[in-house]
């Protein structure tokens, strides 16, 4: 906290889960020292006190948990202000949907109107027409330089101290947790932010720059030593308070494992189930998801709710074939930094069974709902889309939209990865992918930041990107 930003930040709202005709709800605020926020009041009149959920040095995180109703508009009332929310899940609903919310390098520095700028529009969006759901599918922060200043990661990840003793770790650690609330604090008392965080509940999914970059790709001896494992549970730990408001041992509802050992997630409202496995917290360099990230999609795939199932995988599930970047990569000395970025993906051939077994459950849920299918991701720092058709007019829709405070890459690599599309690739049999141009777009690819606005209107869905310099697309039929 610094005399530039609030003492108070908050209500951030996430959602806890939906059960009993009711949205169950954490608001989360974080105070400077230890200055606890006035209690929230929920529609029926109950005042809820918030609890501590973590202290640091120079601030304390604070939850208040409370229920609204799933089938109405509603509201609740914080320190004398009132905060509407688009409640009702059973009708027509606006779903948005961003990722990547930072950079790698000096983001803490950027300034706050240009970096935030999508945000705005965003918040923009919902004054026009209520979203009832935030999406967040990873990269809410970029964590990548809070291993610099300590000896032990200071040259995280490419040197790393072979013993370090249980003392110097635990210096580690209270380092690494107070740089990560650093990164929060300047996330969530961002203005544009702070405003649609209290009126549009999130619900989130981590990614490998919430940890560091690659995380799970990097080699064993690096993600396995005992700094690295301090790095990752720590970020896990902040990334528990921070995105989920929670901590372990109390977990959600939502979440498929009480105990923690991945963090995917699934929620239910009429006519829609949101799935979002974690795709790091069991990663390795040849997997994706362990043990724990199979037995969630195996039994979600056992399950048949009516209506639409919208998968979030934070890494695109359908995308074109990276076998031949990859060689090229290893072949040319200067690229074989990159190699981690391309095993990051699903169709790294270091993960071609995996990602097919993937196709497989998607596609054999698709056929049993008799319902398309939608996956929306990000991570790539690009706006695209690609389809895979299942036969019997069912198909599968990736919708990917990232970032929305990441600036984007060169337009050249988003024409070399159009090139590359191009190619197509069909990892099982008959059921080829085809990345696709977004509604009034002549690139596959497009080099702007971006967000992605999902709508259901009488049982019909439909998509639209909302492009920093293009503007909003027209709405495509999903």
């Amino acid at each position: 906290m610094t005399a530039s930003r609030p003492l108070m930040i908050g209500p951030i709202l996430i959602l806890d889960n939906i059960a009993d005709a009711a949205l169950k709800f954490s608001a989360l605020f974080i105070s400077e020292r230890a200055e606890r926020p006035p209690p929230v009041e929920a529609a029926d009149g109950g005042m809820h006190d918030a609890i501590v959920l973590a202290r640091f040095d120079r601030a304390t995180v604070w939850r208040a948990r409370f229920n609204l109703p799933a089938d109405r508009p509603s509201e609740y009332r914080w320190n004398g202000k009132t905060y509407p929310v688009a409640c009702n899940l059973r009708g027509d609903l606006r779903i948005a949907f961003v990722s990547c919310n930072g950079e790698e390098v000096g983001d803490l520095e950027r300034e706050g109107s240009e970096r935030n700028a999508m945000w705005a529009r965003l918040s923009e969006a919902h004054r026009e027409a209520p979203f009832a759901l935030l999406l967040h599918g990873g990269d809410q922060v970029y964590a990548d330089e809070v291993t610099q200043g300590h000896r032990l990661s200071e040259n995280w990840p490419s040197q790393i101290p072979p013993d370090p003793s249980p003392a110097d770790l635990s210096d580690l650690r209270h380092h690494l947790r107070e740089r990560l609330l650093d990164r929060y604090v300047a996330l969530y008392a961002a203005p544009e932010f702070a405003w649609i965080a209290a009126r549009v509940p999130s619900l989130m999914q981590w990614d490998d720059h919430d940890i560091c970059d690659g995380w799970g790709s990097l080699r064993r001896w690096q993600t396995h030593s005992a700094v690295g494992q301090t790095l990752f549970g720590t970020a896990r730990e902040c990334s528990l308070i921070f995105q989920q408001a929670a901590a372990d041992g109390d977990l959600p509802a939502r979440f498929h494992d009480p105990a923690g050992h991945h963090l995917g997630w699934s929620v239910r409202a009429p006519g829609l189930r949101i799935l979002a496995p974690d795709l790091r917290s069991e990663r390795t360099r040849s997997s994706i998801l362990g043990p724990g990230g199979w037995a969630m999609m195996d039994a979600e795939a056992r399950h048949h709710p009516p209506g639409r199932t919208l998968l979030i995988s934070s890494v695109p599930l359908l995308g074109p074939r990276l076998s031949v970047l990859e060689t090229l990569m290893v072949a040319i000395p200067r690229m074989q930094k990159y190699e981690d970025d391309l095993r990051d993906q699903w169709q790294s051939r270091a993960h071609r069974e995996e990602w097919r077994r993937m196709l497989r459950l998607v596609r054999d849920m698709a056929r049993t709902d008799g319902q398309n299918i939608t996956v929306v991701s990000g991570e790539i720092h690009l706006a695209t889309r690609a389809v895979m058709e299942l036969g019997k007019g069912l198909r599968v829709d990736q919708l990917v939209a990232s970032g929305i405070a990441h600036r984007p890459p060169p337009r050249a690599w988003a024409r070399f990865l159009g090139s590359l599309a191009q190619l197509g690739d069909a990892p099982l049999a008959h059921h080829p992918i085809r990345t696709e141009r977004l509604p009034g777009q002549r690139a596959r690819y497009i080099a702007e930041r971006n967000y992605l606005i999902l709508e259901r209107q009488s049982d019909q869905w439909s998509a639209a990107w909302d492009l920093e310099e293009s503007g909003l697309t027209s709405a495509l039929e999903l």
